[in-house]
């Protein structure tokens, strides 16, 4: 069994984003990112963040309240 795999860091969070209130964070560019290149990815693409809980992309495109497809 395959499952396609990102590991996110501080990007993209089960619910959340990562911060763009620090020196050189940029809320366009996280949003765009997302968008471009995460949820590109199938929806059944595991998402393993840098903090806190798996979720996948399908999750996320859909409910997370910071950035949907």
């Amino acid at each position: 069994l395959f499952r396609s795999v990102v590991l996110a860091g501080d990007t993209l969070f089960q619910g959340g984003v990562g911060r763009t209130d620090l020196w050189g964070g940029s809320w366009e560019h996280l949003e765009q990112s997302i968008q471009r290149e995460l949820y590109a990815l199938p929806d059944a693409t595991l998402v393993i963040p840098g903090h806190g809980p798996a979720t996948t992309i399908g999750e996320e495109a859909a409910g997370n309240p910071y950035v949907r497809r």
